[in-house]
């Protein structure tokens, strides 16, 4: 079986959120389950060098993107046993940042456009192509509309965020698809008078799915739903939650080299180890005996930074250190390094993104603090699990459906929840962990159960793969 994953960024060439982690990740799990999996993307300038270097030229082809007769390159690179093809067009590709250009529309149409164009010049036809987002939405839909010759091909699309869709001026039906107004309606392309690309993939697409069993209901309600809710209860019987994995080898406390010291659940000697040492490196009061809280997100409000802003003099008053990673709007930006100078020996706020310390502050933190509006499905709370740092997170999307919050009855759960987006309920659960971090028989189980558990890509690979041959098994 051939799968073809096409997607608009993935790890280890460029990144910019949890969608590269999977694109890199997955490919490499199905391929033990024996499906084949090439992974194609656009050839972006900003790819390191040492990869772009590795690139053969196999083709080059024109691709129509409506009056236009666009140059694409076709590239190809073998790692670990997986293809790796990228789509080159400086036009479109030579960016400083991914997205968020003027052109975005027709630089993804050009894509999409490519990759069905390209087809005919890989090594092996796929049997499915599985599309990401909305960057890859409308492959589905032209396959079917344009590219008869390909319809014994069949399609999944993943959601991995409904709220960035791709929504365009009406002009660009025809400037850039080749489409017309028979494609122009309420059931297939038109969204409040635009053009829709996310819309495209849910209408066009075999089989859709969504990173959580909990976010795949969520969006079929009003809230959630980004005005899509009806359409993808249209679609609910094809519709899939399968949480997202983690690389368990890039996150792994035994061996990881980015940490000052090794650990593991059978030997967590190393895990306060960490600690003083994240407390060092940042300026912070040295103190073993002192609950160390730590958030590496976007700052969004979608992260439930609101709530944070809100109560964070109350959880200094906690005498928990807390420690800010991330980059996003200003607003929280400009707070949390106002909070640093008001508590300079219990809090640090680094803006900006470093793998490395990253993982050091997996490593050095007792608790792990994401209490989003909206989560499809979150890698952070399953990296903070591996490294023994207790998550506390509102209930909803796949934070529910991975942390379970801890019942002294029972000794059962890996974490600490709320399901009210409030941020005294917030502050709340902050307080019931802490007085569970001061019992410390409490708190080396709870470390030991979380880091215990299998975050790996095994258990979803397996129900990709078993979707794949579901489909595959229905068209022949």
């Amino acid at each position: 079986m051939n799968v073809l994953f096409a997607v608009s960024e993935c790890v280890p060439f460029i990144k910019t959120g949890g969608l590269a982690d999977v694109a890199g990740a997955l490919p490499k799990e199905l391929k033990q389950l024996g499906t084949n999996v090439s992974v194609i993307m656009p050839k972006y300038s900003l790819i390191p060098e040492q990869y772009s270097e590795q690139m053969t030229l196999e083709k080059v082809i024109y691709v129509q993107v409506g009056w236009r007769r666009q140059y694409c390159g076709i590239y190809t690179l073998e790692m670990n046993g997986t293809q790796y093809i990228f789509i080159d067009n400086e036009y479109y590709f030579k960016r400083d940042s991914l997205y968020g250009h003027y052109d975005d529309a027709e630089r993804f149409a050009f894509f999409s456009k490519a990759v069905l164009e390209a087809i005919p010049t890989l090594v092996n036809e796929p049997d499915i192509i599985h599309c990401h987002d909305w960057h890859t939405a409308m492959i589905p839909f032209l396959l079917r509309a344009q590219y008869n010759m390909y319809d014994h091909i069949e399609t999944v699309f993943t959601i991995h965020n409904l709220q960035f869709q791709g929504v365009f001026p009406k002009q660009n039906l025809y400037e850039l698809l080749n489409l017309n107004d028979y494609h122009f309606t309420s059931n297939q392309l038109e969204f409040y008078g635009n053009l829709n690309f996310m819309k495209g993939g849910l209408v066009s697409a075999d089989k859709i799915t969504t990173v959580s069993p909990t976010y795949r209901n969520e969006i079929q309600m009003p809230y959630y739903g980004e005005k899509l809710d009806g359409l993808l209860r249209q679609r609910d019987q094809d519709l899939i939650g399968i949480v997202n994995g983690i690389d368990d080898q890039a996150y792994n406390p035994e061996v990881d080299e980015l940490i000052a010291f090794n650990y593991s659940a059978q030997d967590l000697a190393g895990k306060n180890k960490n600690k003083e040492d994240l407390q060092a490196y940042l300026g912070l009061d040295v103190k073993n005996n002192v609950p160390l809280v730590s958030m590496v997100t976007r700052l969004t409000k979608q992260k439930g930074l609101d709530l944070v802003k809100h109560v964070f003099h109350e959880i200094t008053l906690l005498g928990a250190q807390v420690v800010i990673l991330g980059t996003g709007e200003e607003e929280f930006e400009s707070f949390f390094k106002d909070m640093e100078s008001q508590y300079p020996n219990q809090v640090k706020a680094i803006i900006g993104f470093n793998e490395a310390l990253a993982h050091k502050v997996y490593a050095g933190s007792d608790l792990f603090l994401m209490p989003s509006k909206f989560e499809p499905c979150g890698l952070g709370q399953l990296i903070a699990l591996r490294y023994g740092a207790i998550p506390i997170v509102r209930e909803t999307g796949g934070l529910n459906d991975t942390v379970l919050s801890y019942n002294e009855s029972t000794h059962e759960g890996n974490g600490f929840t709320f399901a009210n987006y409030n941020a005294h309920d917030m502050l709340y659960t902050i307080e019931r962990a802490i007085s569970f971090y001061n019992d410390k028989d409490v708190w080396e189980k709870l470390m030991r159960d979380a880091m215990s558990q299998d975050y790996s890509w095994a258990q979803s690979a397996f129900k990709y793969n078993q979707l794949y041959a579901n489909l595959t098994s229905i068209s022949s």
